[in-house]
């Protein structure tokens, strides 16, 4: 699903990436859309879509081998429609364990966003190469990832980077998703004001 905007020149596009299909993550997951909502507010092209099995998509889940390609079809996909645009892989959990490592690795992407990054129980080591800019969106009471691993999985990784807790019960934002986005928000344009910055 394509969200699409009226500004002829956008300054990026993006795709978000939702949450392990074996536990109902699918590309309407609440955390997914309000990132892809914020996003669109500021007027970025979104394309959230559905990993294989998940939903109305065809094939079963690969433990995130070939849900690496389905990332690598959206991109091939963004590519196409906006030719040249430089892109931003955001992903909510598991779509963040996947989303982020190619996201690290295809050269047409320039920023990455982690969402409820799964630090307790996932490897997550090829973000330590990773010198693209980075933002993470963590719940301070995170199941998946606490914030004790949370904050010494972020210092072994280069800059630029940052991360935020949101002050929320869960791994699913319960209760503060707008903070979320708002966070993601500020994120953003900070950037785009330190980008204008350097070109003036």
């Amino acid at each position: 699903m394509l969200w699409t905007v009226s500004q002829a020149d956008p300054r990026r596009v993006a795709v978000v990436c939702h949450p392990h299909p074996l536990f109902g993550g699918t590309m309407h997951n609440k955390v997914v859309f309000q990132i892809a909502k914020s996003l669109h507010a500021l007027d970025v092209p979104v394309l959230r879509f559905n990993f294989r099995g998940a939903g109305l998509s065809e094939g079963v889940h690969e433990k995130g081998r070939g849900e690496t390609g389905d990332v690598r079809a959206a991109l091939d996909y963004l590519a196409s429609e906006f030719p040249g645009k430089p892109i931003l892989v955001a992903g909510f959990s598991f779509g963040s364990y996947v989303g982020l490592r190619l996201g690290c690795e295809d050269s047409r992407v320039r920023e990455l966003v982690g969402a409820g990054i799964p630090v307790n129980d996932s490897d997550l080591s090829y973000l330590a190469q990773c010198a693209k800019p980075k933002l993470f969106l963590q719940s301070a009471h995170d199941q998946f990832g606490s914030r004790e691993r949370t904050e010494a999985f972020f210092a072994t990784l280069p800059e630029p980077k940052s991360l935020v807790f949101i002050e929320a019960p869960d791994h699913f934002f319960a209760g503060k998703l707008p903070q979320m986005g708002a966070e993601l928000e500020k994120w953003i344009k900070s950037r785009d004001s330190s980008d204008s910055l350097r070109r003036s």
